[in-house]
Parts: C-alpha cells; sequence; structure tokens
C-alpha cells in the first residue's frame, strides 16, 4: 500500500484509514453480491440496512431526541442556504442571522434574495476579514424571527462558537459542515443542524440535516416538493436516488467514531490537537501570528500568518517534503490553515509542531 501523507487539506478532507480499507472492499464486491456498493439499487433491501444503520448511528452518537428527524440529503451546505429560509419563514417573514464569515454570508445573500426583511442581528466583519464570533450572551434574538441563523465554525478564517446563544422559542438554525461532532453536543438547543458531509463524516455528495419535528409543518405549500423537508422527512430520505456511496461511508465514519469513544473522546483528542498547536503559536507570536482572536479560535481550522509571504510558501513546499499537505491558507486571505478535523491523528500534530518549531528556530 502506498504511503500515507499528514492530509492537513480543509475538505474534502480526511477519512479514517480503517473507513478507506472496508470501502475498498465494497467498491468492488459488495456483501458478496457480485456487484460494488457502487452499483446496488436504492431499493434493495442492502442499502436499506445501510441508511437504516446510518440513521441509528448518527442518533445513538450524537444522542438525538426522538423528536428530531435525520435526513440524508444532496447539494451540499449551499442548498441548505436556501432551503431553510423556504421551509422555516413565513411570507414577509425575518430570518435571523449572524455574520461571522464567507459561508455566513452567502446564507445571508440567499436569505435576502427571498425576504427583504431578512436581519443580520451581529457582524464581525471589518475591511473583509473575520477575526472572532460573538459571545453567546451578545446575541439579543429578536421575537418576530422565525429562526436565527449561525455557522458554529468559519473554515476560512479559524473561528468557531464556543458557546451556542440561548435563543428561547426562536428556532436556532447551525451551519455545523465543518466541526459536527468534532464534540459533544446538545441537540435539544437547535431547532435544526446541517452538515456537509466532506469534512467531518465522510466524502462530499450527501448532506446531513437534523431538524426538529415541529418545524416540517412550517413549510409554505408554494415550495418545490424537492425542497421541502416533509418531503425527505416522509420518504425517509428516498423520495429520489440518494447519494448511496456517501451515505456508505458517512455510516463508516459514524462506525468508526463510536468504536473510538464517541463525541466525547472526540472533544478530548481536538482539544490536545489545539492546546499542541496553539500553544507553540503562542510560544513564537513572532513568527507564528495566528488571525483569530484567542477567544474565537477554532479547534479544526487553525489560521496563520508568518513574517513574510515568502517564508509562507518556504513553509508550505519544506512542510510538503516531510509529508504534511494541504497547509495552504485559503485563497482569499493567504497564510497558513492547519485543518485538524477528527480523522486526522494526535501525532499528525505532534510531529507538525516539531517540524514547526525546528523551521522557526531555521528561518527566524
Amino acid at each position: 500500500m502506498a504511503k500515507r501523507i499528514y492530509n492537513f487539506n480543509p475538505g474534502p478532507a480526511i477519512l479514517p484509514l480503517s473507513v478507506l480499507k472496508k470501502a475498498e472492499g465494497a467498491i468492488v464486491d459488495f456483501m458478496d453480491l457480485g456487484m460494488s456498493i457502487l452499483e446496488i439499487s436504492h431499493r434493495s433491501k442492502e442499502f436499506d440496512g445501510i441508511i437504516k444503520d446510518a440513521e441509528a448511528g448518527v442518533r445513538e452518537v450524537a444522542n438525538i431526541p426522538d423528536n428530531y428527524h435525520v435526513l440524508f440529503l444532496q447539494g451540499g451546505a449551499s442548498t441548505q442556504f436556501y432551503t431553510v429560509p423556504m421551509n422555516l419563514s413565513p411570507a414577509g417573514g425575518r430570518p435571523a442571522y449572524i455574520n461571522t464569515g464567507a459561508w455566513s454570508k452567502k446564507a445571508i445573500k440567499e436569505a435576502k434574495n427571498l425576504f427583504s426583511g431578512t436581519q443580520v442581528l451581529i457582524d464581525t466583519e471589518s475591511d473583509g476579514i473575520f477575526t472572532s464570533v460573538p459571545m453567546a450572551d451578545e446575541v439579543l434574538v429578536p421575537a418576530d424571527a422565525p429562526y436565527l441563523h449561525i455557522t458554529s465554525n468559519n473554515t476560512i478564517f479559524g473561528t468557531q462558537w464556543g458557546e451556542f446563544p440561548d435563543t428561547g422559542d426562536v428556532p436556532l438554525v447551525a451551519d455545523m459542515s465543518s466541526d459536527i461532532f468534532s464534540k459533544r453536543l446538545d441537540i435539544s438547543k437547535f431547532g435544526l443542524i446541517y452538515a456537509g458531509a466532506q469534512k467531518n463524516l465522510g466524502p462530499s455528495g450527501v448532506t446531513l440535516v437534523i431538524i426538529r419535528d415541529d418545524l416540517l409543518d412550517r413549510c409554505p405549500d408554494s415550495v418545490p416538493t424537492m425542497a421541502k423537508y416533509k418531503t425527505q422527512a416522509d420518504k425517509k430520505s428516498l423520495f429520489n436516488t440518494p447519494p448511496v456511496f456517501s451515505i456508505f461511508i458517512l455510516k463508516l465514519v459514524i462506525d468508526w467514531l463510536k468504536e473510538n469513544g464517541g463525541l466525547g473522546k472526540m472533544e478530548e483528542v481536538n482539544m490536545r490537537k489545539g492546546e499542541l498547536l496553539y500553544g507553540l503559536m503562542d510560544e513564537m507570536p513572532g513568527f507564528y501570528r495566528g488571525t483569530a482572536e484567542k477567544s474565537s479560535r477554532s479547534l479544526m481550522n487553525v489560521t496563520m500568518r508568518l513574517p513574510s509571504e515568502e517564508l509562507e510558501q518556504k513553509f508550505i513546499a519544506e512542510a510538503a517534503s516531510r509529508g504534511f499537505h494541504g497547509l495552504k491558507g485559503h485563497r482569499s486571505v493567504g497564510g497558513i490553515r492547519v485543518s485538524m478535523y477528527n480523522a486526522l491523528p494526535l501525532e499528525g500534530i505532534e510531529n507538525l509542531v516539531s517540524f514547526m518549531s525546528e523551521f522557526a528556530g531555521r528561518n527566524a
């Protein structure tokens, strides 16, 4: 087998090796059927078992209450940017948003296209840059808002909500595409959670949606059939052909999560990764300058700048030669970005930190 690198790509991102090995065999011959997982019918009893196991696993690992539906949809998180307001806001509604990054802005744009009264309660942008998220107690939600939308983690700018706001009777909606299941989570605080799979759940192609039952009935009749959450809930995510392979891999990743201690263990390991990496940065602030405020630092995507762009390019090149790939910052902001999702082993950060210390010693 070819040597594995340390994959720090922000998404599509690293998958557990054990998951890939299980998928390898299934691609050629799934369950001794004489055909690939890529070829089986979504109406077959074999796939029925997969999607039921995937839902049961998601419910178990996240301790999801019975009054929530678990859906496996297509179109990525970007499709949810307009599906959420179409389903949850009445005509003339004034959905509320908090702008903390590029993906928040995209969600807000879609909501404003549908509802001119869309409210942006807090906007942390300054000169095109986002360095923080609000504190939970800073968020005051208007009573007329049909929901409040937040982005829990911002991959481009390296910020993350540490504590979620209490929205009272107003449903809290969260785009958790880049930190879903990276830590323990109280689902009951949310009306709806959605997450593209390609960071912590599996490959691209499937989007996980967790929605409270009562919100299914909010959708106006005028919303297209495929865009209604109730359509998907009533048909158990099988209204049309689902992304079979992506759901299969998601199921394997959830199995891996359970085998490795669940969300409590993931949170523990992810916090240790953050302690190591941010600890080094704080020891060398003149060389590795973090771009996020300390109170808003992400444990999934760590962003930093070096003293010069030339040094950043040298760092990226030398890191790649040592087996550390995917460290280039987003094209809109530059710098370095270390994405350390669940499947990245702790040793990956330990070895990266060792390299960073050595690199700074040679180039400071």
